[in-house]
Formats: structure tokens, C-alpha cells, sequence
């Protein structure tokens, strides 16, 4: 590593303290409930940290985007940096509005994080930031593209995620809203997985140089269409196969202690899958 390799990382690891800084001080101003240090120091709040650091993950992947690939420059890489990285600070806070508002309506995230110290709820927060994440690390990767095709694919990414969460409540024999609020954080991890999934699904589909509408479209549109169809096909192999001998909806919600081990296994099978999609398409 030669000396100007090493004042360039230092240029970069600069930028990026200083884009965590800007979303830290974000998150404190549009939550007025709660003090940050308050909840994570003084009262030990799991649910709150789980949720904080799927906000900074989310911010790392939109960062990674940036930085993979052949540099344009130090200085033209540091601008993007700050550019995107501001950009991404206002589109990773606006999902957690489409979440608390959409995603998880039937109660109010701030209340179960906060008041309830719900892991359950601060585990989908934190899923949906890493989500978000990882599409705005695939729109802001590769050439071609602007802000304008950073928005869209955005946007189509938070329709995808609603849709994925409404069906995850169709297929399933329970009310995910009231196992989540009900503090049942083995839905709530399974669920984080599908957000997760998904958002890696969408972010290989967007990956890389933008082509054209049509062509990228068409990309995003086959991948998220085949991401939902496998969603309850992950469930069925997750039953019979990942969890043989017991019912995964029993594991979950019909006992008295839900099994947190069957929502992780239930998660990992939908990351899973998204991982070897995003290798073999």
C-alpha cells in the first residue's frame, strides 16, 4: 500500500464519519419522543438497538455503492459520497414513515420501540432500513443512471416491500400485526427475513449499469414478480423440510413461549434463497 493509498482512505473514512454524523443528528431532530442515549444507554433498549443499527447498515450499503467499482477520482468520489449519502439519509427515514404508516399499520412503531421495548417491532425496523439499504446500494451503482433512476427504483422497491409484507399475511393461518404487537418476536424476526430478502432481490435486479427503462424495468419487474412467488414456496420447504417433525405456525405463535430459533431458520430461508438468486440470475 503506497502513501497516497492510504491518504485516500483516510479522505474516504473522513467522508463517510461525517455522513454518519449528518444521519445521526437527522434521526435524533425527527424522533422527539425519545433521546437516543437516553433509551440505549440508561434504559438498555434491545429494540431500539437493533432498529438504530439497521439504520446505520442501511447507510453502509448506500456508501458501498458509491465506492465499488473504478474510481472516478478522489474528489469526484467524495462528492458522491456526501451527494448520495444526504440523498439517502432523507429516502432510509422516509421508509421508516412508509413503514410505521403502511408496513406495520394497525400500531404505531415509536410506542412498541419505545414505551414496549418490542424487539419484535425494532428488528422490522432495522430489516427495512437494511433493505432500503441495499436497493439504494444497487440504484447508485454503475453507470448510466442519476438521481432520477435512484427515485424510481426507490420507490418501486417500497411498493414491492408492501406488497411482500401483505402477502406474508395472506399466507400465513395467523395475524402477523397482533403477534408482532403482542411482543411475539419470532414473527417478527421471520418477517425481517422476507424484508431483507427482498430488498437484496431487488437491489441484484437494479445492480449495475442502467441500459434503458425498458430493459431495466423489465429486470426489476421478472426479479420482484419470482422473489414473491417464492415466498410461500421458502414457507412450505421451512415447514417440511428445515423444521421436520413440528409445524413452523405451532413454533411461532402456538405455544407459550414462541420459538425465536424457528423465526431465525424461517429468515434464514428467505435470505437465503435471495443470496443463491442473486448468484445464479
Amino acid at each position: 500500500m503506497t502513501l497516497d493509498q492510504i491518504v485516500s482512505a483516510l479522505f474516504y473514512l473522513v467522508a463517510v464519519f461525517i455522513i454518519f454524523f449528518i444521519g445521526k443528528i437527522i434521526f435524533d431532530k425527527i424522533q422527539p419522543r425519545f433521546r437516543l442515549k437516553e433509551e440505549l444507554v440508561e434504559k438498555d433498549n434491545l429494540a431500539l438497538a437493533l432498529a438504530v443499527t439497521g439504520y446505520y447498515l442501511g447507510m453502509i450499503f448506500v456508501i458501498g455503492g458509491i465506492l465499488v467499482g473504478p474510481s472516478a477520482g478522489l474528489i469526484t468520489d467524495v462528492i458522491d459520497i456526501f451527494f448520495y449519502g444526504i440523498i439517502a439519509i432523507v429516502l432510509l427515514n422516509i421508509s421508516n414513515i412508509l413503514n410505521d404508516k403502511i408496513i406495520l399499520y394497525k400500531f404505531n412503531n415509536v410506542k412498541e420501540i419505545i414505551e414496549d421495548q418490542n424487539a419484535g417491532t425494532g428488528i422490522i425496523v432495522a430489516a427495512n432500513y437494511l433493505a432500503n439499504g441495499l436497493i439504494l446500494y444497487g440504484a447508485v451503482s454503475g453507470e448510466g443512471g442519476d438521481v432520477i433512476t435512484l427515485l424510481v427504483f426507490w420507490l418501486l422497491g417500497q411498493v414491492a416491500l408492501i406488497i411482500a409484507t401483505f402477502l406474508y399475511n395472506l399466507i400465513t393461518p395467523f395475524n402477523v400485526h397482533e403477534e408482532i404487537e403482542k411482543d411475539n418476536v419470532a414473527v417478527g424476526v421471520a418477517l425481517a427475513g422476507i424484508l431483507i430478502a427482498l430488498g437484496n432481490i431487488i437491489s441484484s435486479a437494479i445492480y449495475g449499469d442502467f441500459y434503458s427503462w425498458e430493459i431495466n424495468l423489465t429486470r426489476f419487474v421478472g426479479f420482484v414478480i419470482f422473489g414473491l412467488l417464492l415466498l410461500p414456496v421458502m414457507r412450505f420447504i421451512t415447514d417440511r423440510i428445515l423444521l421436520p417433525g413440528r409445524k413452523l405456525t405451532d413454533e411461532l405463535i402456538n405455544q407459550e413461549k414462541p420459538n425465536i430459533g424457528a423465526g431465525i431458520i424461517e429468515a434464514f430461508s428467505y435470505v437465503a434463497a435471495s443470496i443463491i438468486l442473486s448468484w445464479v440470475l
